[in-house]
């Protein structure tokens, strides 16, 4: 008695329709050349066979398989598909990380000490299939993450989309549901702490004094020292997306002060602006910096249109754009702040004399 183990024939790419079409006329014409192969009457190579064979009542061979485990049946079959279809990378690159996975189960790839070695197993199937050890380890995170879709993994392995297209919105999606997580949010709530911080720290500036305005020496707001704002403790969770704004000026202030806070200075981003102040004989300061700085290991939901440089028109004195923040809401999740922020910006709690 053969059986069809639906499981077992998920994880084998399907035939196009002309492919299986092909096939049928073959077989009719020809008879079922190749036999089932078959293990505890489960057919691990042959499905199509059997059905076209069924279909028209066609004789088959079948040759039976022994295997100690279903991995060794399942390790059999990726094998066998690896070595006589005409896959598509994506297709490639799912079997090689299934093997890969059971490969780590099994401990195989032991290091000198008896321990399992992943570099070793990765190594292993990196030579038998003409690739490096780190494509087998990325191989095998994606087919850990497609385990938990396998509607996803087999709209993949029919070739209907593209694994890196599935896999980064699996990404996001993990990323969104962990920083979203209401029971998570609360406990972050309780610490006051956040998971995306803008700073527009109160720089120590003064107006220049001019003679159709005298009384307007100073700042409207408050501004502190240099040392009072290193002495901030910034509400950053343990991984933390932190955006600080600066000018000119006071860039190297900002990057002093980004050491002091502990942060680590990943980039940093300019907003070009339409005009601005210009000092007397410099050139026109038509931009300020954002500069990105990060504790932790934070991820971005997304990278699609979040360039390094972007344009807004100039609102209010020293009012940020509006589509930074829409920005940010888009390639960020989780509680968001925005210090020492001068309007309301939805999506940020605010922090601020002024808020």
């Amino acid at each position: 008695m053969i059986r069809v183990n639906e499981e077992f024939k998920k994880l084998i790419p399907p035939l196009s329709i002309e492919e299986y079409k092909q096939l049928e006329r073959n077989i009719i014409i020809e008879g079922c050349r190749d036999a089932l192969v078959v293990w505890d009457e489960m057919i691990l190579d042959g499905h199509n066979r059997y059905e076209i064979c069924t279909k028209h009542n066609i004789e088959y061979r079948v040759h039976v398989m022994e295997f100690d485990t279903e991995d060794e049946a399942l390790d059999w079959m990726d094998k066998n598909q690896l070595g006589r279809r005409n896959l598509t990378p994506d297709q490639m690159s799912m079997i090689r990380g299934r093997m890969y996975n059971r490969m780590k189960t099994k401990g195989h790839g032991q290091g000198s000490a008896g321990n399992f070695c992943p570099q070793n197993t990765a190594t292993i199937l990196a030579k038998q299939h003409g690739v490096s050890p780190r494509t087998i380890k990325s191989d095998g995170a994606a087919a850990e993450l497609l385990e938990k879709h396998p509607e996803q993994a087999a709209s993949i392995m029919r070739g209907d989309v593209k694994k890196s297209s599935v896999i980064r919105e699996l990404k996001r999606d993990e990323i969104v549901a962990n920083l979203e997580n209401i029971s998570v949010r609360e406990v972050k709530a309780t610490q006051g702490v956040y998971d995306v911080i803008v700073l527009d720290p109160p720089w120590p500036m003064e107006k220049i004094e001019r003679d159709e305005r005298p009384n307007q020496s100073e700042f409207e707001y408050p501004t502190m020292t240099e040392s009072d704002m290193a002495d901030l403790k910034i509400p950053t969770a343990s991984d933390c997306h932190i955006f600080v704004w600066t000018t000119h000026r006071f860039l190297p202030m900002a990057l002093r002060l980004i050491e002091a806070w502990g942060f680590k200075y990943v980039l940093t981003m300019v907003w070009h602006k339409n005009g601005g102040f210009q000092p007397f004989g410099l050139p026109q300061y038509n931009c300020e910096f954002v500069i990105y700085t990060r504790k932790g290991t934070p991820k971005f939901i997304d990278t699609k249109a979040f360039p390094v440089c972007f344009n807004a028109p100039r609102g209010a004195h020293s009012e940020k754009p509006e589509e930074f923040y829409e920005m940010l809401r888009r390639v960020t999740a989780g509680r968001r702040l925005d210090m020492f922020n001068r309007r309301d910006i939805q999506g940020f709690d605010k922090w601020g004399l002024e808020a």
